[in-house]
């Protein structure tokens, strides 16, 4: 589950490109493909995904909590959860989460993808 939040480049080095790995907002996944609007370089994206986890209560809290902290501890720039789009009682949850007042001075914004019902953004700069 935290496992997904490894950066490209230290799931090359370590060999696991064939797993979840952190993706770039600008162009496709691992790709490298130049960015777009003249920018010079990607943001990276760390993503959570809840799917695999969303049945335990107590794995979804643990894993959202270590999630937050460790993006805030990084300096990572935005951070994708993605709780699925489902009847939305995970999201609901998420949001919820993010919401609390400890957490919420951990990151700037939160906003729910347009397109993506299934996706929730969390900028931290």
């Amino acid at each position: 589950m935290i496992a997904a939040v490894r950066s490209d480049l230290d799931c090359r080095a370590r060999g696991l490109c064939g797993g979840p790995a952190a993706r770039t907002l600008e162009g496709a996944p691992g790709r490298g493909r130049p960015p777009r609007h003249g920018r010079s370089e990607a943001i990276e994206l760390l993503t959570l995904d809840l799917h695999p986890i969303f049945r335990n209560n107590r794995d979804i809290d643990l894993a959202l909590r270590e999630f937050v902290f460790r993006a805030s501890r990084t300096g990572v720039d935005v951070v994708e959860i993605i709780p699925g789009k489902g009847s939305g009682q995970l999201k609901k949850r998420v949001i919820a989460f993010l919401a609390q007042k400890h957490i919420r001075k951990l990151y700037v914004r939160m906003e729910t993808d347009a397109t993506n019902s299934g996706r929730v953004l969390v900028h931290f700069s």
